[in-house]
């Protein structure tokens, strides 16, 4: 289906050729999706300067946006006004009819949704991760209970400062400063870790004020997964303004299966990999600590993780030191996207121990591509991908034991493994995904 004359940018946490996650990979294939269907797509991501330049064929735009904050009320609320400005200019250059965001931060901000507005256009979010409406990250109450995710100033405060860890109690007592205290602190421009210890109430009644405008200023919202979807209409959006449209892989790829539920190389070891960033939510630590527990577990794991900036490089310091030169743990260079599902061929098992709430993750459906079962976390978007002993397993957040005693059971029962390969169904496309975004893009145009 050709569907000419529209125009839409997509506006992305970041891009290439920086490190990026799941969602900017998720972006780039559905640029190339639309574009593909006759839909122009561009994307326009903040960057440390501004540039325009090509890569795999999408135009791409950068905005600069300073690395310092005036005033902690702007990664809180509106946003960083001088990138929306520069955001702005690039608005008046390409023109398009939607912008698309995919991202919540003080650069991709409720400014310029506010500019794509006043100049014409519609605007459309996707909730990708829980970094949108959890300042944790991660939509876990101190850090181990799923949270429904409603917006609740004084309990996400003490939330977020635990996060930070300030003891449980004192996070407690912190987030009931009135607000009107934190407002007094910041205008007297007081800063540090103890001026925002006591502000966070009031930042977080901010931030969720902020988070409710966006929501009601945007024309609509995609949500991939039906978690993402529950927590919108918790919160009072109302479920006509929002679209569940699931990801989808961006290569037509034959289904393979080995006619061995076992790893079939020369170890003979249950081969297991990890992809995905070095990142402590991911729960990489876990797998490792699982694989170290015992000694004689035939299992290879392999962990082809990206870095996005200092904690992630500490956090991977601290993996291999967990891992202690143990023969069956490796960290493979990262490979790039479009040759994940291939290499994903190579092995018997996906590990996803993530201790945060995933809206995909994208590396789910590519192992099914590639006739691979997953083992992941018993938590949000994973369990509306895994089917419990169909094509995976749910192992318990956090649980080392569970993992270890999961991995002991499928690297010693090949009929096991068998069954799981046999129950997976290939994903759907980027095709797909495109076709619904576009019927979307129209019904919102004049």
């Amino acid at each position: 289906m050709i569907h000419g004359g529209m125009k839409i940018l997509h506006v992305p946490f970041c891009f290439y050729p920086d490190p990026v996650g799941g969602t900017e990979v998720y972006v780039a294939n559905l640029a190339k999706a639309l574009t593909a269907q006759g839909i122009e797509s561009r994307i326009a991501a903040p960057g440390e300067r501004d540039a325009a330049y090509v890569v795999d064929g999408l135009q791409v735009r950068r905005y600069a946006v300073l690395p310092e904050l005036s005033d902690l009320s702007e990664l809180y609320g509106e946003g960083d006004s001088a990138a929306a400005e520069k955001f702005a200019r690039i608005l008046e250059e390409e023109k398009p009819n939607v912008v698309h965001l995919h991202a919540f931060s003080r650069a991709c901000s409720l400014r310029i949704v506010r500019q794509a507005k006043r100049r014409g256009c519609r605007v459309v979010f996707t909730y990708h991760t829980p970094t949108v409406s959890c300042q944790r990250g991660t939509l876990m109450r101190w850090g181990t209970e799923p949270c429904d995710g409603r917006l609740r100033p004084i309990l996400c405060a003490a939330c977020t400062l635990q996060g930070l860890r300030v003891p449980r109690f004192l996070a407690r007592g912190l987030a009931l400063v009135p607000a009107g205290i934190g407002q007094a602190l910041g205008r007297a421009g007081l800063s540090g870790a103890p001026w925002t210890a006591l502000r966070m109430h009031q930042l977080m009644t901010l931030r969720h004020r902020t988070l409710r405008t966006l929501w009601g200023e945007v024309h609509h919202i995609v949500v991939p997964s039906l978690w993402a979807r529950d927590l919108l209409l918790r919160n009072g959006v109302l479920s006509g303004r929002v679209t569940l449209c699931r990801h989808g892989i961006a290569e037509q790829t034959q289904q393979t299966r080995t006619s061995d539920g076992v790893a079939t190389g020369t170890s003979g070891r249950l081969r297991v990999v990890f992809f995905g960033r070095f990142h402590p939510t991911k729960g990489i630590h876990i797998l490792i600590q699982a694989v170290r527990a015992d000694p004689s577990l035939a299992v290879g794991l392999s962990i082809y993780g990206v870095m996005q900036g200092k904690e992630e490089s500490a956090y991977q310091e601290h993996l291999r030191f967990l891992a202690k030169a143990d023969s069956r743990i490796s960290f493979p260079q990262p490979i790039s996207s479009d040759r994940v599902i291939e290499c994903l061929r190579g092995y018997d098992l996906l590990a996803v121990p993530s201790l945060s709430f995933e809206t995909g993750p994208q590396v789910v459906l590519e192992a099914f591509a590639a006739g691979v079962p997953v083992l992941g976390s018993r938590l949000g978007g994973l369990t509306e991908w895994i089917e419990d002993g169909v094509n995976g397993l749910w192992i318990e957040p956090g649980s080392i034991e569970d993992w270890r005693r999961q991995l002991e059971r499928l690297s010693t029962d090949p009929q096991k493994m068998i069954s799981l390969r046999s129950g997976i169904r290939f994903p759907r496309t980027m095709k797909a995904v495109a076709e619904e975004m576009a019927r979307l893009y129209e019904s919102l145009l004049p």
